[in-house]
Formats: C-alpha cells, structure tokens, sequence
C-alpha cells in the first residue's frame, strides 16, 4: 500500500514562495490546506545524510517563526524520545525549545522596542 502527502508551492516572479498549500487524502485531509511555512527532513539510508527543504511565505511573521520553531523543537523532543526511549535527551531538547522561545521573544521585543 502506498500513501501520498502532496505539497504545492506557488512562486512569485523572484521565485519565493507566494503560497503553499498541502493535503494528504489518505490521512484524511482530502481539500488543500494553506500554510506559511514547511520544514521538511528526510533521512538518506544509504548517504547517511539528512536531506530538508526548508520554505516560508513572506506573509511568515517573525513571531510566527519564533512559534513554529519553539513547536518543531517541541515535537521532535517526542518523536525522538518514542523513537529511542531516551527520556533524558528529549526532557533536554524540551528544555532547549523553551530557552529557544524566551530568547527569540525578548530579541523581538527588544528589536520592536527599538523601532
């Protein structure tokens, strides 16, 4: 059985994301969904590599980065503990994920302040 997870990027004319829109029918979600950023990491078996693409929308907010980041960290720290059982460094990556968070915020404010 095979599954399918479809992701289409419109560009603009500097060929930067304008739009992105997923849906994976099998999962359920059968209509288009937007988003305004991906992070997408495949492991290569056999390069012993990580691939990623990496795409955002110029309408992806600096707070909304600092919040996608702060929930991507989040999730792998469960991904990686379901996957090794490694209770320890996943509490570490949780732990990373909330400094990540304080200090991107206060940067921003700090920034916004400023302007």
């Amino acid at each position: 059985m095979k599954s399918t997870i479809n992701i289409n990027i419109e560009l603009d004319e500097e060929k930067m994301p304008e739009t992105i829109e997923w849906n994976a029918p099998d999962g359920g979600v059968d209509d288009l969904q937007k988003a305004k950023a991906v992070l997408l990491g495949l492991w290569d078996g056999e390069q012993k590599s990580a691939l990623r693409i990496d795409l955002w929308t110029k309408k992806m907010m600096v707070d909304e980065m600092n919040d996608f980041y702060y929930q991507t960290f989040f999730g792998m720290a469960d991904t990686y503990l379901r996957a090794t059982k490694n209770a320890e460094l996943s509490n570490e990556l949780k732990e990373f994920a909330k400094s990540f968070l304080k200090k991107a915020s206060d940067a921003l404010e700090k920034e916004n302040s400023n302007n």
